[in-house]
C-alpha cells in the first residue's frame, strides 16, 4: 500500500479549517495542568502511603518485639515441666501434712488417755485398795538382805539359805541346838563373809 501524496495534501487542506491552534493550545495547556495536579495528588498520596507504611512497620516491629518471649521467661515446655514439678511438690507436701496431722491426732488421743490414767492413778490409794501382808513384806525384806527362809510342811522355818557378799550360798538348818542369839550371829556372819 502506497500513500499517494496528492491524497495526503488534499486531506491536510481539508483539516486546516478544523484545526484551531489556539484552541488546541488551550486544550493541551489544560491537559498539562490537569496532569500536573494529578501528579501532585499522586505524589502526596505516595508520600502519605510511605509515611503510613513506616508507621505500620514500626508498629509491626514493636508488636514483634513484645510477642517475642524474653530469655528470662521459660518456654512453654519448661513452664509446663515446672508446673508439673510444683504440682508434685504440692501433692507430697499435702501428703506429709496429712500424715503429720494423723500422727498429731494419734498423739493427742494418747495424751488424753495418759492424762485420764494419771488422774485415775492420782485419785486412787493403792494402800487402801490392797491389804498389806506384814509377813510377805518381812519375807521380801529378808530376801533382799540375802536370807531366804525355807518352811516345812507345818509352815515353820526349817532352814535359811544365806547369800554371802562373796556370792557363796550357805544353808543353815534350825535344829534347836542353839539359842536364837547364836543363830542370829551365825546368819549375820555368813551373810557378811
Amino acid at each position: 500500500m502506497s500513500i499517494n501524496i496528492k491524497d495526503t495534501v488534499k486531506a491536510i487542506r481539508e483539516m486546516v479549517s478544523i484545526i484551531d491552534p489556539e484552541d488546541d493550545y488551550l486544550t493541551i495547556a489544560a491537559a498539562e495542568e490537569q496532569m500536573a495536579r494529578t501528579h501532585d495528588v499522586r505524589q502526596k498520596d505516595l508520600h502519605d502511603a510511605h509515611a503510613k507504611v513506616k508507621q505500620l512497620a514500626r508498629a509491626l516491629e514493636a508488636a514483634r518485639v513484645s510477642a517475642t518471649r524474653p530469655s528470662t521467661i521459660p518456654s512453654a515446655d519448661e513452664h509446663a515441666a515446672h508446673m508439673n514439678d510444683l504440682d508434685a511438690t504440692r501433692l507430697s507436701l499435702a501428703k506429709a501434712i496429712n500424715d503429720a496431722e494423723s500422727a498429731l491426732a494419734g498423739k493427742e488421743a494418747e495424751l488424753a488417755r495418759l492424762k485420764e490414767e494419771t488422774r485415775s492413778l492420782e485419785s486412787s490409794d493403792p494402800a487402801a485398795e490392797h491389804e498389806l501382808d506384814a509377813t510377805a513384806l518381812r519375807l521380801a525384806m529378808y530376801k533382799g538382805l540375802g536370807f531366804e527362809p525355807i518352811v516345812d510342811k507345818e509352815g515353820r522355818i526349817a532352814k535359811v539359805l544365806v547369800r554371802a557378799n562373796s556370792g557363796d550360798v550357805h544353808c543353815v538348818t534350825f535344829d534347836r541346838h542353839r539359842s536364837d542369839a547364836e543363830y542370829t550371829q551365825l546368819l549375820w556372819k555368813l551373810a557378811s563373809s
